[in-house]
């Protein structure tokens, strides 16, 4: 039998399919690159945007549509969010399986392949943490250090598929780390829907875990993902003093979504901008180079004009080097869908301003390091040509030519908004 994957979403989704891939591996399944050549095709659905979610419906009765003869098999967040949604649009009988039920993806897809209906939902306490991967890249290593989240933020659906809280042994997570690195991995990336959650239903700490990993023998790079400040505010001196370990990459993703404090309350966020704004302080103070990554929602229902010029006024502040922006969206099963939407015009316009914003910061920032010679990894192939490497401050730069897997020195050329443009250098 011959299986494909296709995943939308997160890097701890990406991880989720690996996984997924490790166990059919394991019961004597081929894995193919495309749904072409598959007998049964997965679907790893993402639920957290509305334009995500049209992506993945859209593919499911696509795939139904011009592959009749083959089975599709859907999994991920959208099974447990919105099944009903998933029972409109998929066939009769299509298989599911939840992102908490992976150990059974086997006998989900065997069921498919043999015309039954099997359907594995739930939450559940399983591990994810040293389980067989299948990954197509050896060079980076994704580690889910912990599943689900402590916050119940208004806007987001995600927590619903993922349920509470829990984190993985520290021993554990270092032993695939160390294993991945034998294995030839140069980047670790430590995953969670919130990195910053880790620990606090163990009595362990994220800062702890990081240096933990740093400390391994080899030639590595670690990637922390999300962290919601919320959650770092009880160990800030750990959190820096893990971060300036020479293997960890001095980037911060840290998701402030608005710069008004009430419409943080709205959110149910749990920060004040004061605090984001004294930790981001002290935290560049400590690590000049430092890379902040931020999340902004444009357009949350109870946003006005004076809440959107208090974001203005925060991005023009504290100058985030990368800036994801969302247009708000009613997400199913989130508090804040009982509220009204503001107007897509208004919201149109809030977003393309802040658009503006965000490529006038990060291109200005981007700019200050050309000239410069920067440690880079490289991690892999440019999607339009060259090789793609990510310096000790994670920002991608592309080179003309290089080794995936090698440490270089990178003198910059030329900077975008989104990228360095640059050359090996002895």
């Amino acid at each position: 039998m011959k299986v494909s994957i296709e995943t939308f979403g997160c890097t701890f989704n990406k991880a989720d399919s690996q996984i997924m891939a490790g166990v059919l591996a394991e019961n004597g399944m081929e894995l193919v690159d495309n749904a072409e050549d598959a007998d049964v095709i997965i679907v790893n659905t993402c639920y957290v945007k509305q334009p995500t979610e049209n992506k993945v419906t859209n593919r499911i009765q696509k795939l139904q549509k011009h592959y009749p003869n083959k089975k599709v098999v859907v999994s991920g967040c959208m099974v447990e969010i919105d099944p009903e949604k998933l029972e409109k649009i998929a066939e009769d009988g299509t298989s599911w399986i939840g992102p908490h039920q992976l150990d059974k993806t086997a006998d989900v897809v065997k069921a498919a392949y043999e015309g039954k209906t099997e359907r594995d939902i739930g939450l559940s306490k399983k591990t994810k943490v040293g389980l067989k991967k299948v990954q197509s890249d050896d060079k980076v290593h994704i580690i889910q250090i912990c599943e689900g989240c402590m916050g119940k933020c208004t806007f987001c659906c995600t927590r619903l598929a993922r349920g509470p809280l829990h984190s993985y042994p520290i021993a554990d997570i270092k032993a695939e780390a160390e294993q991945a690195i034998k294995n030839g991995a140069v980047e670790i990336e430590l995953t969670a829907q919130d990195t910053a959650a880790f620990g606090h239903d163990t009595h362990e700490k994220l800062s702890d875990l990081i240096k933990e990993v740093a400390g391994l023998d080899g030639d590595f790079k670690i990637r922390v993902g999300m962290m919601h400040p919320k959650n770092i505010f009880d160990d800030v001196d750990g959190i820096i003093e893990a971060f300036k370990m020479p293997k960890v990459y001095k980037f911060m993703h840290l998701p402030v979504q608005t710069g008004s404090d009430k419409v943080l309350k709205d959110m149910n966020r749990r920060h004040t901008i004061a605090e984001y704004k004294d930790f981001v302080a002290k935290v560049r103070s400590e690590i000049p180079d430092l890379t902040l990554a931020t999340d902004i929602i444009v357009g949350y229902p109870t946003e006005t004009e004076e809440d959107f010029e208090e974001t203005i006024k925060l991005l023009r502040e504290i100058k985030p080097s990368l800036i994801h922006l969302s247009k708000y969206r009613h997400r199913e099963g989130a508090l804040s869908s009982s509220l009204k939407e503001i107007p897509f015009k208004v919201m149109k316009r809030r977003s393309k301003e802040l658009t503006n914003i965000k490529e006038e910061i990060t291109e200005e920032e981007n700019k200050q390091l050309i000239g410069k010679t920067l440690e880079t990894l490289i991690v892999g192939k440019g999607s339009k040509g060259g090789y793609m490497g990510k310096t000790y401050s994670y920002i991608p730069v592309i080179v003309p030519e290089a080794k995936i897997g090698s440490f270089v020195n990178v003198k910059i050329n030329d900077a975008t908004s989104t990228y360095l443009l640059g050359e090996i250098v002895d």
